[in-house]
């Protein structure tokens, strides 16, 4: 049977991997797919590393643009990255009748609304499994396996160098500053490493994962994210004591008023799986009404686990080439016209437990204050540690963990709580989550 034909933009980390599993696994996945599935061109503007890569059985160019026109070719594998020129290739390749498949999380996040009605009008695919959690596969089991069920929520650990540093601060207890430069050392975070540490990759992932689950555009710019640049060991150390883990999630709700859709440092019960992913791993938690809950669980980045994932929707896309469009499986698991656009809850109206660790002065009637303060704002406390002063210290820790509140009341209460003149320094406040 006629191969069909695949164009890839970009042949570094993941385009090399995608490459080599695709070279070493050709029969396999030929037997899956029904057909040959042949890389027959590549983009990138390193032609000397493409040929060295292919050895010359690809025909490689250096214009994108030329690739995504070429007639010959059936799919697009867009392995870019970024928001500009990628969407812009994208929507050619679109243009020009050609499937699409990405791992690009940013530009679906931040364009996938215009991205998919592009394709749908065209009768074309786009494929994205690779796009969030790497070789997990995720978007294939909230797209089809779970099907049958309405999600009610998602967590997940779905950014690997945030997890690695935070797994290393809490096993050696050392401040974030010097663990980021371990993980810059070993190679889990790049040079400029604003993107995962300050939580923009999870809420990309975290938007797209929000889509799927409850049938709503893309819409990144909604989302609530808080990256673990403040986090500090002592809290980790809290934590710890309390029976609880801190890990950056990516968490999407649905509520009666709408959908939660935030992503921030979060302590985890430590006796839940999610909280015992450790390093650079990858972990998503799906809540569905009937299925209960499912883990999943593997590598969320590297050239060959991300390459699973865009070989995965290579065969995909394959199979259903010649398929109706009006029968393939919906970009977003519900129908195009099935959307609902949902408000996405702001911050202040989103409901959670809370860590809050306060530095006051060491004298009767402070622990009291505090409770009084959260009672006026509804907040009740579910457990409290007061962390006695060293010898000749006056001032002590004190802990609380609420239980579930709406967080505008637990801002005001936090106002209140440092205005207090025994309270000596800002608040710290966690967003916790029981995960049951």
């Amino acid at each position: 049977m006629k191969p069909i034909n695949v164009g890839l933009l970009g042949i570094g980390t993941v385009g090399g991997g995608t490459w080599t599993v695709l070279a070493r696994n050709e029969e396999e996945i030929t037997r899956r797919a029904g057909r040959p599935i042949r890389i027959t061109a590549v983009a990138d503007r390193n032609v000397d590393l493409a040929k060295q890569v292919t050895g010359g059985a690809a025909r490689i160019t250096s214009d994108a643009f030329e690739l995504v026109r070429d007639p010959e070719i059936d799919i697009v594998v867009e392995l870019i990255g970024g928001y500009t020129i990628a969407k812009d290739l994208v929507l050619e390749a679109i243009a020009n009748g050609k499937h699409v498949v990405t791992a690009n999380k940013a530009l679906l996040a931040v364009h996938g609304t215009e991205i998919f009605r592009a394709a749908q009008a065209k009768g074309v695919m786009v494929a994205f499994e690779a796009a969030v959690a790497g070789g997990i596969p995720i978007i294939k089991a909230l797209r089809e396996g779970l099907s049958a069920n309405r999600i009610q929520w998602i967590a997940g650990i779905i950014n690997g160098t945030t997890n690695f540093i935070l797994s290393e601060m809490r096993d050696k207890g050392l401040p974030f500053a010097d663990v980021l430069k371990e993980a810059q050392r070993l190679g889990y975070a790049e040079a400029d490493p604003t993107f995962d540490i300050e939580g923009v990759d999870a809420a990309h992932k975290a938007t797209i994962m929000s889509a799927i689950a409850f049938g709503i555009p893309v819409q990144f710019d909604k989302a609530y994210v808080e990256g673990i640049t403040k986090l500090e060991a002592t809290d980790i150390k809290y934590a710890e004591r309390l029976g609880y883990r801190i890990k950056l999630l990516g968490i999407a709700r649905r509520r009666q008023q709408g959908v939660e859709l935030r992503v921030h440092p979060t302590l985890i019960p430590s006796k839940r799986l999610i909280a015992n992913v450790e390093g650079a791993m990858n972990a998503v938690v799906v809540q569905g009404d009937a299925v209960g809950s499912t883990l999943y669980y593997g590598k969320g980045a590297g050239a060959e686990p991300t390459a699973s994932a865009v070989i995965a929707d290579l065969v995909d896309v394959t199979r259903l080439h010649t398929a109706d469009p009006e029968n393939r499986v919906p970009h977003l698991a519900f129908q195009a016209d099935q959307l609902v656009d949902l408000p996405i809850l702001p911050i202040d109206e989103v409901e959670t437990a809370y860590y809050l660790r306060m530095r006051v002065e060491d004298k009767p009637g402070v622990l009291a204050d505090i409770t009084r303060v959260l009672a006026d704002h509804n907040i009740s406390i579910d457990a409290m540690l007061q962390q006695e002063p060293g010898e000749g210290e006056s001032q002590a820790d004190i802990i609380t963990l609420t239980h579930r509140a709406i967080e505008k009341n637990v801002n005001a209460a936090i106002a209140r709580i440092e205005d207090l003149p025994t309270v000596v320094s800002k608040v710290t406040r966690i967003r916790l989550e029981e995960l049951n």
